[in-house]
């Protein structure tokens, strides 16, 4: 993964709410800190106008109720980390968790919660002025291995890995992304692909696509 150097201004992670037709559009971005941020600033419209997408072949299991994440472990790549809530700011833009903490992940406050039915969707720094961040390996998961999201309710939702693909930024696939699905699935996005100094930005996302494999008391 090449990646910008880690000193200097903050990047952040931001995303763009567009008023699209396929519903939730969290298009992440690393930028610097005064740069503009995307999107046209309207509010997104609820998740249920999206298209649906199918889930993986094999069923998962049976979603959960609502309850809010609180930890994040992913053994392969020696994730453990507590999450942030992240909502939108003025300009209907989803807000990037702290730059000032490497080992923090954002989850989308008013969205699906992971385990429940739909996608969630959580987000994580590739790096900061600090250094190498959380999702800094994202990109390294493979098929069947495992995410696991400790939650409020004292459950922890174990979810299998199903794809970790890169999309451009200028050609994201938002109803691919973030389309509803009739079972319980997880995207991880970070940025990836070559660190454009000029425009300081990362030219590429790295998604990660999940189901819920199983659950169990935490």
């Amino acid at each position: 993964m090449t990646g910008g150097p880690a000193s200097g201004t903050p990047r952040l992670l931001r995303a763009g709410m567009g008023a699209a037709a396929v519903g939730l559009l969290l298009i992440y971005n690393s930028v610097d800190t005064g740069s503009d941020s995307d999107g046209d600033g309207k509010p997104a419209p609820p998740a249920a106008a999206a298209p649906a997408v199918p889930g993986p072949a094999d069923a998962g299991a049976p979603a959960l109720g609502r309850a809010k994440p609180t930890r994040l472990r992913i053994p392969q790549i020696a994730v453990d980390a507590p999450f942030t809530e992240l909502a939108l700011n003025p300009a209907g833009q989803l807000d990037a968790p702290p730059p000032d903490d490497k080992n923090l992940v954002g989850w989308y406050r008013d969205g699906v919660t992971p385990g429940e039915r739909g996608s969630a969707v959580l987000a994580g720094h590739v790096d900061t002025a600090k250094g190498p961040a959380v999702f800094l390996l994202l990109s390294f998961l493979l098929p069947g291995n495992k995410v696991e999201v400790s939650r409020a309710d004292g459950t922890v939702a174990v979810f299998s890995v199903d794809s970790v693909e890169t999309f451009a930024k200028d050609a994201f696939p938002d109803a691919k992304v973030y389309g509803r699905t009739p079972d319980a699935q997880l995207r991880l996005i970070t940025c990836g692909g070559t660190y454009d100094k000029k425009r300081r930005d990362y030219l590429d996302n790295v998604v990660v696509f999940a189901h819920l494999e199983s659950s169990r008391p935490g």
